[in-house]
């Protein structure tokens, strides 16, 4: 694994928390050379003193804008001359019934989960073909089955999943590798950072984050990922269940998602 990632230029967005930030020292253990984004330059200053080496470029970067994602990779190419992996991890969750739902909600999350993909891999690509890199994706199971309470969140997963599997399709004989990377249910601050019907950020999280799957066990399975150079990873039992449930039972799966969602605390659905 350490000789895989020894000097690979790694561009992580949404490196400041949760898996961005288990990954940055994952690769960064295994000696590869980080340049990392998110909309705090101080949070990822600190994610760099950390990570203790001097081979991690810090950009200050909102994926949502375009011209953002330019400059990333733009500074990235400047510094360490190539790009062998790009990592769109960066997104935004939510809370709240479509009906209950104010709309600009809906576009936040797609402009930051899938439209930052977009961007990010658009001005990426040139190098990631030229190095014959890897492009990842951290989606969600809730980019294979509907997520109810979470309408703009999986739309959003479900785009990116689209986007990424054309993508493959589209350079499937000059190198390029695409990952479709979607974890469980994982304990980090996206639940905290979700949005409410209102836009308004949701604060805590209604889950028991103990007992999810770790970022550090989720980087782990990324970085394997990656060195097999695999078109997609699905984690943890309940996810890949779901993902199987849904293909073939897809009704059933349907009212065993209602049921497990509405036990949430303060669930904004319930059973009737």
């Amino acid at each position: 694994m350490k000789n895989y990632f020894q000097n690979k230029v790694i561009i992580i967005t949404g490196a400041s928390s949760g898996i961005g930030l288990a990954s940055a020292k994952l690769f960064a253990s295994y000696g590869a050379r980080l340049s990392l984004a998110a909309r705090s330059l101080d949070k990822l200053e600190a994610v760099a003193k950390e990570i203790g080496t001097d081979n991690v470029l810090c950009v200050k970067t909102d994926v949502s804008v375009e011209a953002d994602c330019r400059n990333l990779i733009e500074q990235t190419v400047s510094r360490f001359g190539r790009i062998d992996i790009l990592v769109n991890n960066a997104g935004l969750s939510m809370r709240a019934l479509f009906r209950d739902l104010d709309l600009s909600v809906v576009k936040s999350l797609m402009d930051v989960n899938f439209w930052g993909t977009v961007y990010c891999t658009k001005f990426a690509l040139p190098y990631l073909l030229e190095a014959k890199g890897s492009v990842v994706g951290v989606i969600s199971i809730a980019g294979y089955a509907g997520l109810p309470g979470r309408t703009g969140y999986s739309s959003s997963k479900y785009a990116i999943r689209g986007f990424l599997d054309t993508l493959r399709i589209e350079h499937l004989y000059d190198g390029l590798h695409v990952m479709v990377f979607a974890p469980g249910f994982t304990a980090s601050n996206v639940r905290n950072a979700a949005l409410t019907a209102d836009g308004s950020r949701q604060g805590k999280t209604p889950r028991d984050e103990g007992r999810m799957m770790t970022a550090e066990k989720v980087a782990e399975y990324m970085a394997k990922g990656l060195a097999r150079r695999k078109s997609e990873m699905i984690l943890t039992p309940i996810g890949k269940l779901t993902v199987f449930m849904n293909k073939w039972f897809p009704r059933l799966t349907d009212r065993l998602e209602f049921s497990y969602m509405a036990k949430e605390p303060d669930s904004p659905f319930r059973k009737k």
